[in-house]
């Protein structure tokens, strides 16, 4: 059984046909709009399975599946949409990291050491407390904007 059930309303049938029919639109939203129609389980839609769609729309049946799943979670405005909007990393130094670790890379070496590694910069920023973890490549995408010579 489907976990993401598609049961259209006549107002948003009404709705994906208005875009379907529209002289200019987006070709994505046009296409999820048809599919969506064409997966509608409701007493009015024809109820077609994933693979149908997929076959209809040359398409692999888990798109089919994550526009279901995309109308169901999120809206009929967000599965119309390309199903990556919105999806971003958040950065792993804000600003002020981002000074500590250029003050912390232009400082001295560690004990032992003849300078920093990017490897040693991401472990110490932890080991200070300001951030809660950091990767070498994160040190090397800010270090790579200040022309360090670290980089």
């Amino acid at each position: 059984m489907k976990k993401y059930l598609v049961e259209l309303t006549s107002e948003e049938r009404s709705q994906l046909r208005e875009i379907i029919d529209a002289e200019r639109m987006a070709a994505h939203k046009r296409r999820h709009a048809r599919m969506l129609l064409k997966l509608d389980q409701g007493p009015d839609g024809p109820g077609w399975s994933d693979a149908q769609v997929a076959a209809a729309f040359d398409c692999t049946a888990r798109s089919a599946e994550r526009l279901r799943r995309r109308l169901v979670e999120r809206g009929l405005d967000a599965a119309l949409e390309h199903g990556n909007r919105g999806s971003y990393r958040a950065r792993a130094l804000d600003g002020v990291a981002e000074a500590h670790l250029i003050a912390l890379a232009c400082g001295d070496a560690p004990e032992g050491r003849n300078r920093w590694t990017v490897r040693l910069l991401a472990d110490q920023m932890v080991s200070l407390g300001l951030v809660e973890s950091c990767s070498k490549s994160s040190v090397h995408r800010v270090l790579k904007k200040t022309s360090s010579s670290l980089t």
